[in-house]
């Protein structure tokens, strides 16, 4: 390559440009000043351009070599950077998520702290934004967290399925007690259902498993995301059909109750999408054990809901 200069050329000169001494530059560099000044008049003379003005005991940059350096620094700076990038980086795997907002609202967010204390050396990065589905691919997501039917994948992409998740009227304890409690499917007539609009299991799909129910499944407040529906519920604004998984938070804390019990329509809604090629990187595969170990550890309610309340009986 023409021009090729050495590396030691070059920083003897942003020393010394630095400093304005090559005494200065040499003690920095742990040099002689006589070799600071001997690489810098490699310099010179292979490009043919004088660098400094010697004027006494001190240097002065010329006009090409002002320029020079401006470059020459910018380009040192840069390099420092990426070291004390690397410098944070290099202790530790930087694992980036993408995920459904309800998911990661509900279930994920809640428990990273547990897969933090097991990996302490694996850094999560947790993305929940649009679109719903990321590019293994091009946007350097290690793991893609998807809900929904199944959609074309690019070769090269590995698909575990969640375990099934189930799909049951929640509502506030308040809602479940009282004067118009809820008991049997047909007491849902007397409150506001909340739809969950991107739920596989709607009211209407409900409805039809109970067939002997007939309600006005064309009423009440709508949400696109499954983590506001739940929240409404919460709020007391009616009574959502959600999923147990992401509803599991609200039901052990009792902001929620299922007041019909918890046997309802299974879906295979949740998969975890990662490209088989990574699939054996220690930081991914240590998140995949987590994860699919807290699914198929959760304990679902295997009763209905006790009210606390007199003579609530049964809810």
């Amino acid at each position: 390559m023409h021009h090729r200069i050495s590396l030691k050329a070059i920083q003897a000169f942003e020393a010394a440009a630095r400093l304005s001494s090559f005494a200065l530059a040499a003690e920095e560099l742990f040099v002689t000043p006589s070799a600071v000044s001997h690489q810098i008049k490699l310099l010179e003379e292979q490009f043919g351009v004088r660098l400094f003005h010697r004027v006494h005991r001190a240097v002065v940059l010329t006009d090409a070599g002002r320029i020079y350096a401006e470059e020459v620094s910018a380009s040192f700076a840069k390099i420092e950077m990426a070291t004390r990038e690397l410098g944070r980086t290099a202790k530790s795997d930087i694992l980036t998520i993408h995920s459904t907002p309800s998911f990661a609202t509900q279930w994920l967010m809640p428990r990273l702290a547990r897969f933090n204390a097991l990996e302490p050396d694996v850094d999560v990065r947790l993305n929940a934004s649009y679109p719903p589905a990321a590019d293994l691919l091009m946007q350097g997501v290690d793991i893609d967290i998807r809900y929904g039917t199944k959609r074309l994948q690019p070769a090269g992409t590995m698909v575990l399925p969640f375990p099934p998740e189930t799909i049951v009227p929640l509502c506030a304890p308040s809602l479940a007690i009282g004067a118009q409690r809820i008991r049997t499917p047909e007491d849902l007539n007397h409150h506001t259902l909340i739809h969950s609009e991107v739920c596989l299991v709607s009211w209407r799909d409900w409805m039809r498993q109970h067939r002997k129910v007939p309600l006005d499944v064309s009423r009440g407040p709508r949400f696109d995301r499954s983590f506001m529906a739940i929240s409404a519920a919460v709020d007391g604004l009616g009574v959502c059909l959600e999923s147990l998984l992401l509803a599991q938070r609200e039901l052990e804390t009792g902001l929620l109750v299922a007041p019909l019990g918890f046997e309802g329509p299974k879906i295979q809604g949740y998969t975890f999408n990662l490209l088989k090629s990574r699939a054996e990187l220690p930081k991914i595969r240590s998140f995949q054990d987590w994860l699919f170990s807290e699914l198929e550890g959760r304990v679902p309610p295997d009763r209905r809901i006790r009210c606390s309340t007199s003579k609530a009986g049964q809810s």
